[in-house]
């Protein structure tokens, strides 16, 4: 059952909408699929934001309002549940194709673009959907104002293949009996789904995905107490990305943008945590060395792993609105 839900509004000193502002919440036919789509903005003539989250199937919505919320003062913030993710949940699988995710974002972005009469928008892609963000803007550039990258992905595979390295090696180096066996017992990649999924329970417990001031029982309490959020939120969270990993690991496993997509022909910014082991953050700066780009910047988190917007949420929002956000004005 699809149920669009509700958005609080922009409201002045006496509880009236500001007359300027958008805060909307429903379904979208995208792709000849009812996606979810909430926009929120304090002031409609601000930049357009199109947060492509990671996963795959892991709608991010919940966690970026409860932590970066701040955004929706210097943008119109464009929060999407993908095919299979979230709210989304329902769509068919045999559409879960990464050809299908990009032409889904191209679809949302034109409908974004005519309703709000601007003629570019700011891209922000994590994790899974840094790669869907990089496939879009390096083909369609004429549309966007500027690309953010945030635990960008690079070489699949290589950076599959040193997670799973910094988990044997943790593994042994703490005398972890369990995990060392069973890490040694899978091998490198490329794994299996139900391996891959052990190799990154073991990762989280190691301290390969995050900083020390975040844990995956922090974002899933976000998750169900943000805004608009519902402990539903967190089952579909949890069935979105098993389901969308298993539709779309193999079409992922192949991809190395670090040598296939090069040129983007619009401001390109990479945010990662230095302490990112999942998508390896070594392996995305050694990305944004090679990127051919009319401007180019890479920010480090120090205090963050893979993720950073809600580990570094000050910083986070700060980068967005005082480095990029001047790239999308009047665009």
């Amino acid at each position: 059952m699809r149920w669009g839900g509700r958005t609080k509004p922009f409201v002045d000193s006496h509880g009236m909408p500001l007359p300027r502002s958008v805060a909307e919440a429903r379904y979208l036919d995208i792709g000849g699929v009812q996606q979810w789509v909430m926009v929120r903005g304090r002031d409609v003539a601000n930049p357009l934001l199109i947060i492509v989250h990671g996963g795959p199937g892991s709608t991010e919505t919940a966690l970026f309002r409860s932590t970066n919320a701040a955004l929706e003062d210097a943008f119109t913030v464009v929060y999407w549940d993908q095919r299979g993710a979230g709210r989304s949940l329902s769509s068919p699988r045999e559409s879960m194709t990464i050809d299908r995710y990009v032409a889904d974002l191209d679809e949302l972005i034109d409908a974004m673009r005519a309703r709000f009469d601007q003629r570019r928008v700011v891209v922000l892609g994590h994790s899974w959907g840094s790669a869907v963000g990089t496939l879009y803007v390096t083909s369609q550039p004429a549309k966007v104002a500027a690309y953010v990258g945030v635990g960008q992905i690079s070489n699949m595979l290589a950076s599959e293949t040193l997670s799973y390295r910094y988990a044997l090696a943790e593994a042994r180096r703490r005398g972890h009996r369990k995990a060392t066996q069973e890490l040694e017992a899978m091998g490198e990649p490329p794994l299996p789904i139900p391996a891959l999924m052990k190799q990154r329970r073991w990762l989280m417990t190691f301290g390969g995905a995050f900083g020390s001031h975040m844990t995956l029982g922090a974002l899933l309490r976000r998750t169900m107490f943000a805004p608009e959020g519902t402990p539903f939120d967190v089952v579909r969270m949890l069935r979105g990305a098993r389901r969308s990993i298993d539709a779309l690991w193999h079409q992922m496993e192949p991809l190395r943008l670090d040598r296939d997509h090069r040129r983007f022909g619009v401001p390109v910014f990479f945010l990662l945590g230095r302490l990112d082991n999942q998508v390896v953050a070594t392996l995305a700066a050694q990305y944004f060395e090679t990127i051919d780009a009319p401007h180019k910047e890479l920010v480090w988190f120090e205090e963050s792993g893979h993720f950073l917007p809600f580990e570094e949420s000050a910083k986070f929002d700060a980068t967005l609105i005082g480095r990029v956000r001047p790239f999308a004005v009047g665009a």
